[in-house]
């Protein structure tokens, strides 16, 4: 079952469990994907749509910040439930050493020697690591290695 098969089951669910938080977050995903489908002609894949997941967990995380310094805990919790729905589609996320050991390899694999090298180091690591991982994270991670 693709992951936007899975999202339009779980909508079917959230609608006969009357839950309308949950519905209006999986609305949004599919929106998202459908817009998506829409301008590129084409279906998405799997890793496509991992990708607009997570860039709408992201989003949701960044405007908790700002909401949280605007002192608007109420909004700051409405976009918390949100990301906790978005996160049951997305795969289990990587632990510090998965993450230094998908990087060292990346590292070895690509030859790099130093920060010029970065670009092609973070292109072996994204598919890797996508949707398990915060990319900035990962840069920063690629860095300190490079670097050291």
């Amino acid at each position: 079952m693709t992951l936007t098969e899975q999202l339009k089951e779980a909508m079917k669910d959230a609608m006969r469990a009357k839950d309308k938080a949950r519905l209006g977050t999986i609305r949004l995903a599919l929106s998202a994907i459908k817009q998506r489908e829409v301008d590129g002609q084409t279906s998405l894949s799997d890793d496509e749509v991992l990708a607009i997941l997570t860039k709408m967990v992201k989003q949701r995380k960044d405007s908790i910040t700002q909401y949280v310094e605007g002192g608007r805990q109420d909004l700051a919790d409405i976009e918390s439930a949100e990301i906790a729905v978005l996160e049951k589609f997305l795969p289990a996320a990587l632990s510090a050493n998965e993450l230094d050991e998908i990087v060292s390899n990346a590292i070895s694999e690509s030859g790099a020697q130093g920060m010029q090298d970065m670009g092609k180091v973070m292109n072996i690591i994204r598919p890797k690591v996508q949707g398990r991982a915060d990319m900035g994270q990962v840069s920063q991670t690629v860095k300190a290695k490079l670097t050291a």
